[in-house]
């Protein structure tokens, strides 16, 4: 089983990515599953966004599949004005809570776009991202769904992207920062959150050359 994820830009894609014949389209060539990432009119009101691309990317697919990556990205591809997709590993630090299918998770999810910065070896920003960041991510955030995917290979051309990221918050956390960083209202523990988790991001290079894109999340089963 191979897990593709894709970037796509364009107008429409909320309504296009939840049709049945998409559904169809991918069931047909091999895939299982499809997660829809897509910042729609429920995040809005999200505060945190960031685009290193001319155009904000629209959103995120994720695609499990028995099949080729040639298809699954053409088959998005006439979907969007532009792709850029990725095979990628993935690991979950904490797994999302399951919804019924189809259903929109109620959760604001925030899809992170990562590089590794030039002064560190792949090996070391692994090491830092996955083993020193990851707790603390946790420790300080409200998040109750955490889904790293390392990218393997890209299947298009388009910028460079090492890691595609995704983490669920409350709904409350689009626009309350003591929503987010899960501190009770405390303005001191908010303040020594926001520390710790900038100091984190910081020392594997996650602050620069990102892109983050808030976003409903659904999930298809195809099989």
């Amino acid at each position: 089983m191979m897990k593709l994820m894709y970037a796509l830009w364009g107008a429409g894609l909320d309504d296009r990515l939840h049709a049945v014949e998409l559904r169809r389209r991918l069931a047909d060539i091999g895939a299982t599953q499809l997660q829809v990432n897509v910042r729609d009119a429920d995040v809005a009101a999200a505060q945190m966004r960031h685009t290193t691309y001319d155009e904000p990317i629209a959103a995120i697919v994720g695609v499990r599949t028995l099949g080729q990556h040639e298809s699954v990205t053409a088959t998005l591809g006439s979907l969007a004005e532009d792709v850029q997709g990725w095979i990628v590993d993935e690991r979950t630090p904490i797994v999302p809570p399951r919804t019924e299918d189809g259903v929109r998770a109620d959760a604001l999810a925030n899809i992170a776009l990562l590089r590794i910065p030039t002064d560190l070896t792949r090996e070391e920003w692994l090491h830092r991202w996955h083993d020193l960041h990851t707790p603390v991510a946790i420790e300080t955030q409200a998040t109750f769904g955490y889904v790293q995917n390392t990218v393997v290979e890209p299947v298009t051309p388009g910028k460079r992207v090492d890691a595609v990221v995704e983490e669920l918050f409350p709904m409350a956390a689009m626009t309350s920062p003591h929503a987010f960083y899960d501190t009770g209202g405390d303005d001191e523990e908010l303040q020594r959150r926001v520390k710790r988790m900038m100091d984190s991001v910081i020392n594997f290079g996650a602050h620069l050359d990102l892109d983050l894109v808030p976003t409903s999340r659904y999930v298809y089963s195809l099989s």
